[in-house]
């Protein structure tokens, strides 16, 4: 196996008994923290909530730092906005545009109201 990847047999064992380091558990650590908030909100928070959430916890981080592990951990919120309904304000103090045509849309010759 070994000749097939080109690697040599003593480089394989050291890679087989080889421990993470401090940075790697650290990272893996807030990856499972990142992943239970995520799922915890049905997926709806973003980096800004669970860096926040984070923060809680103790575990000092940036938001940016979250949002690339999040990238990593392909896990992006879907935030909905709320219904809102847009009508037109009918009470302001602004000027009305005067009623040129009321309600006579007939003309003797075009471009002349």
């Amino acid at each position: 196996m070994c000749k097939v990847m080109e690697v040599s047999r003593s480089g394989f064992y050291k890679w087989q008994q080889a421990v993470p380091s401090e940075q790697e558990r650290r990272k893996a650590k807030v990856q499972e923290r990142i992943s239970y908030h995520f799922h915890d909100s049905q997926g709806r928070y973003g980096s800004p909530k669970i860096t926040h959430m984070l923060w809680k916890e103790g575990l000092h981080i940036s938001e940016r730092t979250v949002s690339v592990y999040m990238k990593e951990l392909e896990l992006r919120s879907c935030a909905s906005r709320k219904f809102k309904v847009q009508t037109t304000d009918s009470n302001h103090d602004l000027p009305l545009a005067p009623n040129v045509l009321n309600q006579k849309f007939t003309t003797a010759e075009p471009g002349k109201v």
